[in-house]
């Protein structure tokens, strides 16, 4: 036995440069992918879209969101104000990234709905003293379009508030279309960028859906513009990682966005490289679509 302890401790001082190379090579990468995101975006804000003033992607930033949403939102509030900094998030995640954590902490008060328990259990660990304050309320719940008025109502919310973000991987349409125990100032909602304008397709309601990891859920664009038109929103823009739509509601849009409000001028193709994600796109998934035709602008 002393004989093998002696081989493999002789042994060890040949083995460490291997490790230590695998770990260089994938800092190396890291570094390399980092710079060729900068790059990336770079060129886009350079383009003609990313000059125009009017346009929000060329205000993202990541803090705590997935993407570039903290920017965005930051923007769009800069411009329309904030009048009671309150928020509703469906797909809280476990509470270290998503859509309101950055206004969280940054003062804001709302309500995070999500339905993983252990999720939910991360969350009243980690940000206990914002829920022991009440600026935090957290409720475990699936999200479905029947009954999601009655939980939000049931946590203290309703009326105008500042915010909502919708980003459930799967019936986002559907549950933004059967809200009406909040009017908000402002909609962020995913949207399923597989699909370009024009198309305006939806997956079939299923309930208790869950997301499989393809590209198989949520919405097209142009049909989450028509259904935030139908509601009372303009499109005013997408994040530059090609996510999430951003809805502003028609009287406070007045001049302040990029027109036409529509699909066709905000889309943005899917690149969530560019802010630390693995892939631009989802592995092809199969599912029932649903043909979704709404009045033209303007009509």
């Amino acid at each position: 036995m002393g004989i093998i302890k002696r081989w493999v401790k002789g042994l060890v001082p040949d083995l460490l440069p291997y490790p230590r190379a695998v770990l260089e090579a994938a800092n190396s990468l890291r570094a390399i992918q980092t710079s060729l995101s900068s790059f990336r975006i770079r060129s886009l804000l350079a383009s003609e879209r990313g000059r125009d003033p009017k346009r929000l992607f060329p205000y993202g930033f990541k803090a705590y969101s997935q993407n570039d949403e903290d920017g965005i939102l930051e923007e769009i509030f800069r411009r329309i104000n904030a009048t009671r900094k309150t928020f509703v998030e469906f797909g809280a995640g476990d509470g270290t990234q998503n859509d309101t954590l950055y206004l969280l902490f940054s003062g804001w008060r709302g309500l995070w709905i999500e339905c993983s328990g252990s999720s939910v259990a991360s969350i009243m660990r980690t940000l206990a003293a914002y829920i022991e304050s009440g600026q935090l309320v957290v409720r475990q719940a699936f999200v479905e379009p029947d009954t999601i008025d009655s939980v939000i109502r049931a946590a203290g919310f309703g009326g105008e508030i500042d915010l909502l973000s919708i980003d459930i991987d799967g019936n986002d349409y559907w549950v933004w279309k059967g809200i009406s125990a909040v009017n908000p100032r402002v909609v962020v909602i995913e949207y399923n960028a597989t699909f370009r304008p024009p198309v305006s397709v939806v997956i079939d309601y299923h309930k208790e859906y869950r997301w499989d990891g393809t590209n198989y859920f949520g919405a097209s664009l142009k049909a989450l513009e028509g259904l935030g038109r139908q509601k009372g929103y303009a499109l005013v823009g997408c994040s530059l990682a090609g996510g999430n739509a951003f809805f502003v509601r028609q009287d406070l849009v007045q001049e302040r966005f990029c027109s036409p409000f529509t699909a066709e001028n905000h889309y943005e193709p899917p690149r969530c490289t560019l802010f630390g994600g693995r892939d631009d796109t989802e592995p092809p998934g199969v599912g029932l679509y649903r043909r979704i035709e709404h009045p033209s602008q303007g009509d």
